[in-house]
């Protein structure tokens, strides 16, 4: 079973290295456009391979997810009573 989670954002010069990223974790996403790539690893491994993927000449800057940080239980989630009474509409 997996542990904890933290995803990486890699940006990149160019794709072509996209690939090799895979030896680090799993791949979740990369974009073309913004020549990006997000991945997830473990979280005892992240410092580590964050200085190493800093090393390499194909990375611009390497980001992390901070989703493991954020708490996830809202309070006072209420809805208003003008969008319940929407709600009900069916608006």
């Amino acid at each position: 079973m997996l542990g904890a989670r933290q995803g990486i954002i890699v940006y990149l010069h160019t794709l072509k290295q996209a690939k090799m990223l895979r030896k680090f974790g799993n791949i979740h996403y990369v974009s073309k456009k913004l020549k990006y790539v997000v991945l997830y690893t473990n979280m005892n491994e992240v410092e580590p391979l964050v200085e190493k993927l800093n090393n390499y000449s194909f990375v611009k800057k390497v980001d992390l997810s901070y989703k493991p940080f954020l708490k996830m239980e809202f309070e006072n989630s209420k809805p208003d009573k003008a969008k319940e009474y929407d709600y009900k509409m069916g608006i």
